[in-house]
């Protein structure tokens, strides 16, 4: 990618290359970091934590090691994109395999679990051995999904909505009023469409959770979702999540980018309205100001502005943050188990039945922990015995909750505030009850709880979200925060918080969308690969 022709003249010499801080050392962060560096500035990341990853973590107790947050591979080709920007290519940085089943679905009021399957033909027959006639409607949701998962990478995920006129393109235009209706009617009603059966209707409605949402808030258009998980499959990186985060960190620190851990930062420097660097403090207390001619910040971006920037210098100021969602919070459960769990797959889900009710207490005008829980679970030592020492099993429950910090913060061995570890409890009962595993509690040999507000505390994130801000259609696409700032030049953003939206995908895609919006690029489809060849940090002037 080179400089907008405006810019450039018919000598160069060389210069110091453009200073870039980026604030945090999530996935977006480091993604930032390498697409920056290898685009030519000099990249400092700073994260608070001694650890790399933000919400994609990593903790290790007597053996055991867990992801503390995202735990599902979709979305590959993404990626894979995002590595051939860099000229290596995910099969290269992963060690990937195809969950077949999928993942397993246990609901309320039926013994036998649903375990879906690796392609599309396979769930296609299974929805119609469950509900005669659902098989030929799911054909015709899928292809939709498909279409609409397509169309969304070329139009509306890879684009800055800076020159919303490059949305009328012919492919758009001839799905208007397609997309008028999946706009505006919930997921919750156009899964309808497809199913009838309980069980079934709310495996399509799930996803919209991935999204930070209900499925009765969610629109339709992310039905898209059905496409990732029921036709592509899901994957699993061998040695976890934790692994991704390590793989996009090499490529950064391939391309030069330095990396510093154990750096707070608490104030964007400003002058006559331009970002000029960061406030810091290190591991020891000490301040230090890193200048800077770019600012990244992966940071929440309500964080960002109410803590980092002067009141003068917010695009949006506390009435704004009040208007918009944070999206729900959770309890997290790792449990380290003496023994196996054969009722587990690596991805099981257990539903309650009243969703209106669940989904009410998270997302609903009187927001309250939803006591039963509809609730995840993570077990991938059935397939990744590094996570785990021989002979025990490897557990990672999350309970869906409102983003609410009177919930309290988690502990080690029950030692979080008596709320989290209620949830806790709760949950392994109803896990070893649908599992079939009765004596699941008298086998944990490891324990810890995480609760909205610790994901405050420890990630800075608002109203201690686990995911970020809701896919609500006021919070989708161009109605999401944009990722420069109004007040500041020079100010930008990536991550959950800002375009294209929640999950590692996004993201990944959030850091392309950042050098797109530094070089005025307003094309909708991703960059061809790979980015232009690592340069000597010469500038043309």
């Amino acid at each position: 990618m080179t400089p907008p022709r405006a810019s450039r003249l018919q000598t160069t010499r060389k210069v110091p290359a453009r200073r870039a801080v980026v604030i945090g050392g999530g996935i977006s962060g480091l993604a930032a970091a390498a697409l920056l560096a290898r685009d030519g500035f000099s990249v400092t990341v700073l994260e608070q934590r001694t650890q790399l990853g933000g919400r994609a973590g990593s903790w290790e107790q007597d053996g055991f090691r867990f992801d503390t947050g995202p735990s599902w591979y979709l979305m590959p080709e993404v990626f894979d994109h995002f590595f051939q920007l860099l000229g290596t290519s995910a099969a290269a940085e992963l060690d990937l395999v195809k969950l077949d089943p999928g993942y397993r679905v246990y609901s309320e009021g039926h013994d036998e679990p649903i375990d879906l399957r690796a392609d599309a033909e396979a769930n296609i027959a299974l929805f119609e051995s469950i509900e005669p006639g659902a098989g030929e409607r799911m054909r015709k949701y899928l292809a939709s999904a498909e279409d609409t998962y397509t169309m969304a990478v070329r139009r509306f995920l890879y684009t800055t909505f800076q020159d919303l006129t490059k949305l009328a393109a012919p492919d758009v235009l001839r799905r208007l009023p397609k997309l008028a209706r999946l706009l505006l009617e919930p997921l919750s009603t156009f899964a309808e469409t497809a199913v009838r059966d309980r069980r079934l209707w709310q495996i399509l409605g799930y996803p919209a959770v991935f999204l930070g949402t209900s499925p009765y808030a969610a629109p339709s258009m992310y039905h898209l979702m059905s496409h990732l998980d029921l036709a592509d499959g899901v994957l699993y990186p061998k040695g976890g999540i934790t692994e991704v985060i390590s793989a996009v960190e090499r490529v950064a620190r391939a391309e030069g980018a330095k990396i510093i851990a154990g750096a707070k930062v608490e104030r964007i420097l400003v002058e006559d309205g331009v970002a000029v660097g960061v406030v810091h403090r290190d591991r020891d207390g000490v301040q230090h100001t890193a200048p800077a001619d770019l600012v990244v910040s992966a940071a929440d971006l309500q964080h960002t502005e109410m803590q980092l920037l002067d009141r003068e210098h917010r695009t949006h100021g506390a009435d704004h943050w009040k208007k918009r969602d944070p999206g729900p919070s959770a309890v997290l459960v790792y449990l380290g188990i003496d023994g196996p769990t054969p009722g587990l797959l690596h991805h099981t889900l257990v539903f309650t039945e009243d969703w209106k009710a669940n989904f009410g207490a998270i997302f609903g005008d009187d927001r309250h922990v939803p006591d039963p829980a509809s609730i995840y679970v993570c077990a991938p030592s059935g397939i990744d015995p590094s996570v785990s020492p021989p002979g025990t099993s490897n557990l990672f429950i999350l309970v869906p909750l409102p983003a609410d910090l009177s919930i309290g913060k988690g502990g080690i061995d029950g030692g979080g505030d008596y709320q989290v570890e209620q949830i806790a409890d709760r949950a392994i009962d109803a896990l070893a009850e649908r599992a079939g595993v009765p004596d699941l509690r008298d086998r944990i040999r490891v324990r810890r709880t995480i609760g909205p507000r610790d994901f405050a505390d420890d990630l800075n994130a608002w109203n201690g979200s686990m995911l970020g801000p809701a896919h609500t259609l006021k919070q989708s696409a161009f109605f999401r925060e944009k990722n420069a700032s109004k007040k500041v030049e020079g100010l930008y953003y990536v991550g959950a918080s800002t375009i294209p939206g929640i999950g590692l995908p996004m993201c990944l895609i959030s850091a392309e969308v950042l050098l797109k919006r530094i070089h005025g690029d307003t094309s909708t489809e991703p960059l061809p690969t790979p980015l232009g060849a690592p340069r000597d940090r010469t500038e043309t002037v």
